[in-house]
């Protein structure tokens, strides 16, 4: 086993892209490039960044003076591929041509995969890796039942967080993850609640534009026949349905405002209005909590509560006090997203866990 691997992590978002260098698991190099409007306006389509942000890429570490040829491997986000177990994927030819495609949708992270293989392409030794992307799906056949045949619930959810806060959990507790039931919510701009079960995510709501709570940006679960006369009254475009449930709904739609930090100071300052949209917040996801909880027949080892919202206290003490008696309740504030890929490509290059092939 090599002691002094390195993997370069790139993390492509809406208005920025993080890079890293580890050092097996010691992050020595780390840089989010932000991406000015202006910068993104010409580009019609989130792939037609693409040249644009490798770029980007190259110079900064041109400038930091990493010597790409050390590098043994690079990973990026994952994008909407096909949905896929979850697990560490070789990007291949195939997973390359829907990532350009955007056959499954347009993401940013689309452009993790397709930047890893070009860089890596230019190393001596390199491979380029994804790590359970949002669409990883292990959904057992019962959830997959929306009420209709024509809308089959699918699996999007912050799945290398969830999957990766799992894992820590269970190993701080000295077993295994495929020993264990969690219920995992990520709070963040989305939140997305999944019942782990012996390793597998059987059964989490659609976080993206589906069901489940509302959050800072999104409307989550909507009462369908108001949502159906509003789609047809003819007030509304296809674009502003969209935003009002991805983007605009959630919070934002509540508060005119994304940032939770902003709305609990104003709940502690005495705007009742604030509280309850807080309080409502907490309320759904406890809720959710409590579903996952049938899905595995009451045996719950553990709640684990993670994301950019779990480091408020006060917020997570609402939904606490809901659950605390279901299982006992742990809190791992934010999301390290680039430390979980990072861990992935190291198992993934030490044999620790296999390298999958995407179809």
């Amino acid at each position: 086993m090599a002691t002094n691997t390195r993997i370069l992590v790139i993390n492509p978002g809406s208005t920025s892209t993080k890079i890293a260098i580890y050092q097996q698991e010691k992050v020595i190099f780390l840089k989010t490039i932000k991406h000015a409007p202006e910068a993104l306006e010409p580009f019609k389509r989130i792939t037609d960044q693409y040249e644009y942000r490798k770029n980007i890429i190259y110079e900064e570490l041109k400038r930091a003076d990493v010597h790409v040829e050390t590098i043994d491997a690079v990973i990026g986000r994952g994008g909407l591929v096909k949905p896929i177990g979850s697990g560490v994927y070789r990007v291949n030819e195939a997973m390359q041509k829907d990532l350009l495609e955007c056959k499954l949708g347009e993401h940013a992270s689309n452009l993790g995969g397709l930047i890893a293989a070009d860089i890596a392409k230019l190393l001596p030794s390199a491979e380029a890796f994804i790590a359970d992307p949002v669409v990883v799906d292990e959904l057992e056949p019962l959830a997959r039942y929306s009420g209709h045949p024509a809308f089959e619930r699918v699996s999007i959810f912050h799945a290398l967080n969830q999957k990766a806060i799992a894992r820590s959990h269970a190993k701080s507790v000295m077993k295994r993850y495929e020993d264990m039931n969690l219920i995992v919510v990520h709070l963040g701009g989305g939140i997305t609640v999944g019942a782990h079960q012996k390793g597998r995510v059987i059964d989490v709501n659609q976080g993206l534009d589906g069901d489940g709570p509302f959050s800072p940006e999104r409307s989550g679960t909507l009462p369908v026949g108001a949502l159906l006369k509003a789609a047809y009254s003819g007030k509304y475009s296809y674009e502003e349905m969209r935003e009002m449930i991805l983007g605009k709904g959630g919070m934002t739609a509540y508060l005119g405002t994304n940032d939770v930090y902003i709305a609990e100071r104003e709940a502690k300052d005495g705007d009742e209005k604030y509280r309850e949209v807080l309080e409502a917040m907490a309320y759904q996801t406890a809720k959710e909590i409590g579903a996952m909880f049938t899905v595995l027949k009451g045996e719950v080892d553990a709640i684990l509560i993670t994301g950019g919202i779990a480091n408020s206290k006060w917020f997570c003490n609402l939904v606490i006090e809901r659950v605390y008696r279901i299982a006992p309740v742990h809190v791992y504030p934010g999301q390290d997203e680039m430390g979980a890929l990072a861990e992935n490509a190291l198992l993934a290059l030490n044999g620790e866990i296999e390298v999958k092939e995407y179809l």
